[in-house]
């Protein structure tokens, strides 16, 4: 199948879904933050970073972390830090146990990055997985925002679910294994319905949906 622009993927779910369609003439075209320039393993390192922390806290701490390790995040130079310095930079004991078996490995194959883009969604989630911290929310964060897949629909994250409620005046958002046939109709563009989800939040929390 031809690759299809985030614009005309946008514009086919905006016809398909005229609740959907209102919110993206609000907030206008996605905005995606740029690829970790540095490759999969520091986009990786920062997803494990940002779990279950809010946005700026998550940075922060990851900033620290970062400024740790002088030239490229390497698995080598990971694991060439020692645990306490992880854990003083903001690093919780079960993220740099997470971000150590990583590295490792990585180092030992057992987890190859080296072309993971060549891989469908489904075996590079099964791959990431097998690394402790790592579960299905984390992986699909990895291939909706460095490796741009286009059909990412993670129904365990409360924003997208709260998302789509707001989006559709749903008087509770719904849980996940309802949320999961409700994105069926996105196919298989469901990465826009996903960033439009956590738009309709962040547009909410200025009062402009409610």
């Amino acid at each position: 199948m031809a690759r299809v622009s985030w614009k005309r993927a946008t514009a086919e779910l905006a016809a398909r879904d005229p609740a959907l369609a209102t919110l993206i003439a609000r907030a206008g075209p996605i905005k995606l933050r740029p690829r970790n320039t540095e490759g999969s393993f520091p986009a990786l390192v920062r997803s494990i970073t940002f779990q279950q922390l809010a946005g700026k806290a998550a940075a922060s701490i990851h900033g620290r972390f970062r400024a740790l390790v002088d030239g490229d995040l390497t698995p080598e130079a990971v694991l060439a830090l020692p645990e306490d310095a992880m854990r003083g930079a903001g690093l919780s004991g079960a993220k740099t146990a997470s971000i150590r078996d990583l590295a490792t490995k990585v180092l030992e194959g057992t987890v190859t990055l080296d072309g993971i883009d060549s891989l469908d969604d489904d075996e590079i989630v099964e791959r990431l997985v097998t690394v402790r911290g790592i579960g299905r929310w984390t992986a699909e964060m990895f291939l909706l925002f460095q490796l741009r897949r286009m059909d990412v629909w993670p129904v365990d994250d409360l924003a997208v679910r709260a998302g789509y409620g707001l989006i559709h005046g749903l008087p509770v958002a719904p849980k996940a294994k309802e949320l999961l046939s409700l994105g069926d109709g996105y196919q298989p563009y469901r990465s826009v319905a996903t960033l439009y989800c956590y738009e309709a939040v962040h547009l909410s929390r200025g009062n402009l949906l409610l």
